[in-house]
């Protein structure tokens, strides 16, 4: 770990080793004196280049009301040199991290000294987050505006809450079958041994009272009825429980008062889960629980998915603490189920056939056996039960030909017979498979026709893409319809007659919040010189390409073009190259209009031998020159054909290639032309335009010393897969002052790792010793390489942490940043600032009124630009809420960034002003996108490489299947490394 340099005092560093080792040894480090800083004067030449003159400064403390430094900086490096030179700025220490049983952890010399036992790495939980960056004030810039958001003003209880440990004896797995024996106990004892208290209970082992019970222990005994008994009329089994219930803890309500108001900056966490049980004791009872939603069939009518699904509608709802209170915030929901259909009918859906008629293929057979695996079904060939089971599997015999043992002397009788003799049913559809329901030793033969599915059960596989289409449908809706079944779901909840909530004191308003807004401007975006537009300011988060040439256009001078489609004759594609190649001119490219060899016409089945045939045809053809683009075009529907050439062209070949589906073909359109030549220039190594205040130098906090922007982000596998690995990628700013292009570097890592692994690695080179690498080192090298500066400044954005892992992100991730800074060099430790990127939370912000189309985009949505950074907001900490783009179809999401850690001291309107700009550069579209652009670009790249593990098995919708292949271990991280980039793919924008 390298030590960095403090002003009289010694500091200390958390490192999380990797790969789940316990650490043992424990080192003091030993800091030096801190050396002055020097300092920069940004001067913008007649040209638009900036120039840094070199001051030198008194050391002084680092400034404690966190305004805007500008003029920080260090001499521009020497063209040639990859050495990074030291920065002396004093370092903040990395913070101390507290388990939530309470363990502490304390620093020494970079080792980790006292360690609850349970914490490792990914996957210790960590509660107390008081080190995050603290809010340094509010932002001002933009147009102010009132907006309303889907957050409700909920009381703070001023009762004690007391948590009591529950043990169920004989154990319960199921959570509704726990909640079905408290519910029974409550019943029986509330107005006794309860002393009226009306308890909430989470499903396990908790429950909570509003003050306390009239004991510290006692044991109860409670019978309930099994619920899968089934019998309709008559007496069904009884099953009797022990249930023990313990005092454990009283939850600190002045502490989350303090917390509210802003005077404590630690979580209360405990009361928080209190509160949050407590609001959703009820909707448990009447809803279908799903995570932090709650669905059912009778808020909405369900409709069809198709192959035997159907979506339910339903809300989520959570208890948040914000800079008004405590808030609860209400969204709609919506979910695939699985329709409760007579299982003939469910497979014939899924299917898409008869099956009454026509025999099964083994085909058939497979896709029935997945759909229904796990699923609960119940009978209905008995009159008075309907007993329930999970089906197991599928019989290979149909019906028909399927015998058991009926005693122990092995006389053996067929299914059908013992249906007709025992039940009087006679089996209809004897070709038909049997279900197969209990375990593998004593299993159960149940007639498709005797069984129907059990309402209720979520669908948690992939849905295909006519079934995403469709649930998107439902999904879908205006702002205004959107606000107002919010409105309707939460006078439908009537909080104020809610037995819970007012057992405990929490009193829920009706009203949506109404938020202080802003509205950002938009930047302005700069062209080339040669085109009727020099510059452009977006209009409602939009412009076009009209009249305006890509600021730094690119040469296409070597190109050759696949066709993969039948349908596409030569003189068709040849049209479309032609029509193509004269876009990118009119855009500002040049662009050879002859291909290096005529278009090669291939099967989709022949895609790895096409390839080479016209890579190495054209290397002879321009004798020893790579082709520097090749044009693809492929069928609309063209299975793993995208994934395996993209793995091959960028992996294998290293050609950048651009592919066009056969539609986009036939159907020329303008706007199609240009966005494809917009992706062409900067996979070419192009700009299309650049932030005007980034050419002038005029952004704070990122013109001033050069500095590098990244995005990260790990994509993991769909459910159900429990061995794929997950992929994680990062992309880094390789220009600056302009901080538009972004280079990309993707890694494989273990099954649902979150931390990115190779941010920093080290391993032990025979000849060399110890080797220093990884993603962020290679990526300060590259930027080092391509501007002749070192970064004097980090802005790191993290797309895809959830709440309950920032302070494991932040911890694991920061010391990588360092470590890979300090290789490069001791003590070259440029500031970081990281900031995490959300889209998956369930906050709306809709406009104050609808009907002032002034305050709205077209599609009913706020104004792209808007910010939040106040009352919704955390009581403390550096966040906001951004909505950077305009709505097409249905409510925005704005995205939601935690500045978690931030040495560079960015003010409210320099980091929000910043993060919005960016959103205005990403390189595909003439669009402001949704989330920052280096963290969109990460997710792009994270994304393609699953291509590059797994080719063979896609969708035919070209993307990631689900898995059929064995990953093979290789090394400590127990994955297969992804086939290495190459070079000349690694350097540009190969992902867009």
């Amino acid at each position: 770990m390298p030590i960095r340099q403090m002003k009289e005092t010694s500091e200390t560093h958390l490192v999380i080793k990797p790969h789940l080792q316990p650490l043992k040894q424990h080192k003091s480090v030993q800091n030096g004196k801190v050396q002055p800083p020097a300092t920069t004067e940004t001067v913008v030449t007649p040209a638009g280049e900036c120039t840094q003159t070199v001051k030198s400064q008194s050391p002084s403390p680092p400034n404690k009301n966190r305004s805007r430094r500008r003029n920080r900086g260090g001499r521009k490096s020497d063209q040639g040199d990859v050495c990074m030179r030291p920065s002396s700025r004093p370092r903040k220490p990395l913070p101390t991290q507290t388990t939530s049983s309470g363990a502490g952890v304390t620093v020494s010399g970079g080792e980790i000294v006292a360690v609850n036992h349970q914490m490792q790495m990914g996957v210790g939980s960590l509660s107390k987050n008081s080190n995050f960056a603290p809010r340094p004030g509010f932002g001002t810039l933009g147009t102010k505006c009132i907006v309303k958001a889907n957050h409700f003003l909920a009381d703070l209880p001023n009762k004690d809450l007391i948590q009591y440990d529950v043990t169920i004896t004989p154990e319960v797995s199921s959570k509704s079958v726990n909640r079905a024996i408290i519910a029974e106990l409550v019943r029986l004892y509330k107005e006794s041994d309860l002393g009226t208290r009306l308890p909430a209970y989470d499903g396990r082992k908790s429950l909570y009272t509003a003050g306390e019970l009239p004991f510290t222990w006692k044991e109860f005994t409670v019978k309930i009825v099994d619920e899968d008994d089934g019998i309709i009329n008559g007496p069904k089994r009884e099953r009797s429980y022990k249930v023990a219930i313990k005092f454990v803890a009283r939850a600190n309500m002045h502490h989350l008062g303090e917390f509210l108001a802003g005077k404590r900056a630690d979580h209360p966490q405990e009361a928080l889960q209190i509160l949050d049980i407590v609001l959703r004791e009820l909707s448990v009872k009447r809803f279908c629980p799903v995570g932090r939603s709650f669905f059912s069939p009778d808020i909405r009518t369900p409709q069809r998915l198709g192959e035997g699904l159907e979506s339910w509608c339903g809300f989520y709802q959570s208890i948040r603490p914000t800079q008004m209170g405590l808030s609860l915030n209400i969204d709609m929901a919506s979910a695939a189920f699985i329709e409760p259909l007579p299982v003939i009918e469910f497979v014939a859906q899924l299917l898409g056939k008869d099956v009454l008629s026509k025999p099964l293929s083994d085909s058939d057979r497979v896709k029935i056996k997945k759909g229904l695996r796990g699923v609960k079904v119940e009978v209905t060939h008995r009159a008075n039960v309907r007993r329930k089971y999970r089906v197991a599997g599928l019989t290979t015999q149909p019906t028909r030909e399927l015998m058991f043992p009926v005693d122990e002397n092995c006389t053996m009788k067929s299914v059908i017979e013992y249906f007709q003799e025992m039940y009087g049913f006679t089996i209809q559809h004897t070709h038909l498979p049997c279900l197969q329901v209990g375990n593998q030793k004593k299993a159960s033969y149940l007639p498709m026709e005797a069984c129907k599915i059990v309402e209720g059960q979520r669908y948690t596989k992939r849905l295909n893409e006519k079934q995403i289409t469709a649930l998107l449908k439902v999904t879908c809706q205006r702002p205004r319809d959107r606000e107002n079944d919010i409105l309707k779901t939460v006078q439908h909840n009537a909080y104020d007659q809610d037995p819970y909530a007012k057992e405990f004191g929490v009193n829920i308003s009706e009203k949506l919040a109404s938020v202080e807004a802003r509205i950002l401007p938009a930047p302005w975006l700069k062209y080339h010189e040669n085109g009727k537009e020099k510059d452009c300011l977006p209009q409602v988060g939009q412009w076009n390409m009209m009249n305006k040439k890509m600021i730094n256009g690119m040469t296409v001078s070597r190109w050759a073009c696949v066709n993969f489609s039948r349908s596409v004759q030569e003189n068709v594609a040849r049209a479309f190259c032609n029509e193509l190649g004269q876009m990118c001119e009119v855009s500002g490219m040049e662009f050879n209009p002859e291909p290096v060899i005529p278009i090669y016409s291939a099967r989709p089945d022949q895609v790895e031998k096409a390839l080479k045939h016209v890579y190495h045809t054209a290397m002879n053809k321009t004798k020893g020159k790579e082709l520097e683009l090749l044009l693809v075009i492929l069928p609309d529907n063209n299975g793993s054909l995208y994934g395996d050439l993209k793995r091959i062209c960028e992996t294998e070949l290293g050609l950048i290639s651009q592919c066009c589906l056969t539609k986009h073909v036939f159907k020329i359109s303008k706007q199609y032309l240009a966005n494809v030549s917009l992706k062409i220039n900067v996979k070419m190594g192009g700009r299309n335009t650049v932030l005007l205040d980034a050419i002038s130098c005029r952004i704070p906090l990122v013109s001033d010393i050069p500095t590098i922007i990244f995005g990260a982000d790990v994509t993991h596998p769909e459910n159900g897969e429990d061995s794929s690995p997950s992929i994680a990628a990062v992309v880094a700013s390789q220009d600056w002052p302009e901080v538009t292009k972004y280079a990309g570097l993707v890694c494989a890592q273990a099954h649902r790792q979150e931390l990115i692994q190779d941010l920093y690695k080290t391993w032990q080179d025979p000849v060399r010793g110890t080797v220093s690498g990884g993603m962020i080192r290679d990526l300060l090298i590259s930027f080092r390489k391509a501007t002749g500066q070192k970064p004097l400044r980090i802005i790191f954005y993290r797309d895809g942490v959830s709440e309950g892992q920032f302070y494991q992100v932040l911890l694991y991730e920061l010391d990588a940043i360092r470590k890979a800074c300090a290789s490069l060099e001791p003590n070259y430790q440029p500031p970081v600032t990281f900031i995490v990127v959300q889209k998956r939370h369930h906050t709306r912000l809709f406009a104050n009124n609808h009907r002032d189309k002034s305050s709205t985009d077209r599609s009913g949505n706020i104004l792209p630009g808007t910010v939040v950074d106040t009352k919704i907001c955390h009581p403390t900490e550096f966040d906001f809420y951004l909505c950077s783009h305009a709505g097409i179809q249905g409510t925005s999401r704005p995205a939601h960034y935690h500045v978690l850690w931030d040495e560079n001291n960015f003010t409210a309107d320099g980091i929000q002003s910043l993060t919005n700009n960016l959103c205005y550069t990403y390189a595909r579209c003439t669009r402001s996108v949704s989330i920052v652009p280096p963290a969109y670009y990460a997710h792009l790249a994270a994304f393609r490489a699953r291509f590059y593990m797994e080719p063979e098995i896609m969708q035919d919708n070209g993307s990631p299947g689900k898995k059929s292949t064995k990953i093979t271990t290789v090394g400590e991280s127990g994955v297969k490394p992804l086939p290495a980039l190459k070079e000349n793919v690694k350097r540009v924008m190969f992902y867009c």
